[in-house]
C-alpha cells in the first residue's frame, strides 16, 4: 500500500529499474527521460507539423496533449494542479474584465502557487515523495500573470500610456481556451520552461515569427527574418554539448565541494578566512552546472521545435536566443551584481521587470526582490537571500555610479577596476545565495555569523556613504539631456 502511494506521488514507476541501476531518484530519471523524449518530439513537431504543412489548431492540440502527458508521467495526479491553476485564472480573466483582471490573476496565481509550495514543504513528509511538482507551476504562474498584464495593456490602456516593450507584447484580443492552455502547458516548456511572451508563442505556432517583432512603420514585414526559416540544428547540437559538459562537471565536482562545509564548526575554526572565501566561491560555483544543464536543455528543446529564433546578428548568422534563460560566459565573468542577475534566469528577470519593477510606484527594487522570494517558495532561506540581495544591489549600484567613472581614464585603470569588481561580484553573489542553498534559517544565520555579517554591514555603509539619485530623477535628467539634441536635430532637418 505504501509503495502504491509513493508511486502515485512521484508519477510513473515504469522507469524504476533504471532508477535502481544508476542509483538516481525516480523523479529525476522521469524528468530527464521526458526531456529527452520532448527533444525528439520537438524535432518531429518541426518536421511533420510545420506551419506550412498543418494548421495552427493541430499544432496547438498536439503541443498541449504531449505537455499534459509528460506532466502526468513525471508528477502523477499532482499535475492536475497545472490545469486547475490555469483554468481558474482563465475564468478570472473572462469574468473580471480587462480593467482589473491583471491584479486578480497576480494575487490568485501567487496564492495558489504559495499554497502548493507550503503544503509540499510543511504538511507532507519529505520521505513520502521527492518530485517537486511546484517547479513547473512556477513557470505557469509567470505565464498566467504575464498574459494577464499583456491583455490589460492591449485592451484596457491607451497606446500612448505604454512603453515600447509593452506595445510589442500587448495582446489585442482575448485568447481562446485552447490557445491559452497550449501556451501554458505545451510539451516544450511544461517541465522546465522557460517563460516566453504569448505573442512570441502564437507567432511560432502560426509560423509568423516576424509578425510583431519585425514589422516596419507601414505594418509590413521587413528584414531577413520574414524571408527565411533557418535551421536550428547547429544551435541545438551546440546547446546539447553544453548540457553534456555541465552535467559531467556537476556529477564529478559537486560532491567535492559541499556547500554545507561552509558552516562546519571544524572548518570554521581551523581554516583561515581567505581560505574560507576561496572555498565559498568554489562550493557555490559547483552548484551552477545543474541549472546550466536544465535550462540549456529546455532551450534546446524549444529550438528543435523551431521556437526561439530571434533574427540575425551583425554577421548574418541566425540567433536562437529569444527565450534563452542564461548566458554562461557573462555569468562567470560578471563584473557587477546587475550583470550577473541580467544573465542568470533571464526570462524570470524579464517577468519580474515587466510585472513588478516597471509598474511599482514605490521602492521597485525592494518590491521586485520580495515578489521573487514569494515566487521561489516557502523556504526561509529564499527570503534571507532576497533580503540580502536588496542591500547588495543598492551597494553595487552606489559603487557603480560613484566609483566606476574614476577608473575610465585609461585602459589599465579600467582593467584594474574590472578585476576588482569581478572578484567582488563573485564573492557577493556567493555570500547572498548561501541561504538559497541551505534553505533553513539556523544554518543560514550560522554562516552569516561566521562572517560577522560583514557583507550586510559593508553594503549598508556603502549605500549610505555613496548615495544614488532616485530612478525617476535620473530618468528625468536623461530626458532633459536629450531634449537639446532632439531640438537641434529638428532645426537641422528644417534648414
Amino acid at each position: 500500500m505504501a509503495t502504491d502511494t509513493i508511486s502515485a506521488c512521484t508519477g510513473s514507476s515504469l522507469l524504476q529499474p533504471i532508477s535502481e541501476i544508476i542509483n538516481l531518484p525516480l523523479d529525476q530519471v522521469n524528468f530527464v527521460v521526458c526531456q529527452i523524449c520532448a527533444l525528439l518530439m520537438a524535432c518531429c513537431f518541426r518536421l511533420y507539423l510545420h506551419p506550412s504543412k498543418t494548421s495552427p489548431l493541430a499544432r496547438h492540440v498536439v503541443a498541449t496533449l504531449l505537455g499534459v502527458y509528460f506532466a502526468l508521467f513525471c508528477f502523477g495526479w499532482y499535475a492536475l494542479h497545472f490545469l486547475v491553476q490555469s483554468g481558474i485564472a482563465y475564468g478570472i480573466m473572462i469574468l473580471a474584465g480587462v480593467e482589473h483582471m491583471h491584479r486578480y490573476c497576480l494575487v490568485f496565481a501567487l496564492a495558489y502557487l504559495s499554497f502548493c509550495q507550503i503544503t509540499r514543504v510543511y504538511v507532507f513528509d519529505y520521505g513520502m515523495y521527492s518530485a517537486d511538482f511546484t517547479g513547473p507551476m512556477m513557470v505557469i504562474t509567470q505565464k498566467i500573470t504575464s498574459m494577464a498584464f499583456e491583455i490589460h495593456d492591449g485592451m484596457a490602456r491607451k497606446e500612448d500610456q505604454l512603453t515600447q516593450s509593452q506595445k510589442l507584447l500587448a495582446i489585442r484580443r482575448m485568447p481562446s481556451l485552447l490557445e491559452y492552455f497550449s501556451y501554458n502547458c505545451n510539451f516544450m516548456g511544461i517541465l522546465a520552461g522557460p517563460t516566453c511572451s504569448y505573442n512570441d508563442y502564437i507567432a511560432f505556432i502560426e509560423g509568423k515569427p516576424y509578425r510583431h517583432r519585425d514589422q516596419g512603420s507601414n505594418g509590413k514585414p521587413q528584414g531577413k527574418t520574414s524571408l527565411n526559416d533557418p535551421s536550428p540544428n547547429k544551435e541545438v547540437i551546440r546547446k546539447l554539448a553544453t548540457c553534456f559538459i555541465s552535467l559531467l562537471v556537476f556529477l564529478s565536482v559537486c560532491k567535492v565541494f559541499p556547500v554545507e562545509r561552509n558552516i562546519d564548526d571544524g572548518f570554521i575554526a581551523t581554516t583561515p578566512f581567505y581560505a574560507q572565501v576561496v572555498y565559498l566561491y568554489l562550493s557555490m560555483l559547483t552548484t551552477r552546472p545543474k541549472y546550466y544543464f536544465v535550462w540549456t536543455l529546455a532551450d534546446a528543446i524549444n529550438n528543435a521545435a523551431g521556437f526561439g529564433f530571434n533574427g540575425y546578428d551583425g554577421e548574418g548568422l541566425p540567433r536562437w536566443d529569444l527565450i534563452s534563460n542564461l548566458r554562461i560566459t557573462n555569468i562567470e565573468l560578471a563584473t557587477s551584481f546587475k550583470m550577473f542577475l541580467d544573465n542568470w534566469n533571464i526570462q524570470t528577470a524579464h517577468w519580474l521587470k515587466r510585472v513588478c519593477y516597471e509598474r511599482c510606484p514605490y521602492n521597485p527594487t525592494a518590491a521586485t526582490f520580495l515578489l521573487s522570494a514569494m515566487w521561489h517558495g516557502a523556504y526561509p532561506g529564499y527570503y534571507l537571500t532576497f533580503l540580502t540581495g536588496i542591500v547588495v544591489t543598492l551597494a553595487a549600484r552606489a559603487v557603480r555610479h560613484n566609483v566606476r567613472p574614476c577608473f575610465l581614464g585609461s585602459p589599465t585603470h579600467k582593467l584594474v577596476y574590472d578585476v576588482i569588481t569581478w572578484a567582488s561580484t563573485q564573492i557577493a553573489i556567493c555570500y547572498t545565495v548561501v541561504p538559497f542553498v541551505l534553505l533553513s534559517v539556523g544554518p543560514s544565520l550560522k554562516f552569516y555569523r561566521s562572517w560577522y555579517f560583514s557583507g550586510h554591514i559593508g553594503c549598508v555603509l556603502l549605500a549610505i556613504a555613496l548615495p544614488v539619485k532616485p530612478r525617476h530623477l535620473r530618468l528625468k535628467e536623461q530626458q532633459l539631456g536629450l531634449q537639446p539634441s532632439s531640438t537641434h536635430s529638428q532645426k537641422h532637418k528644417a534648414t
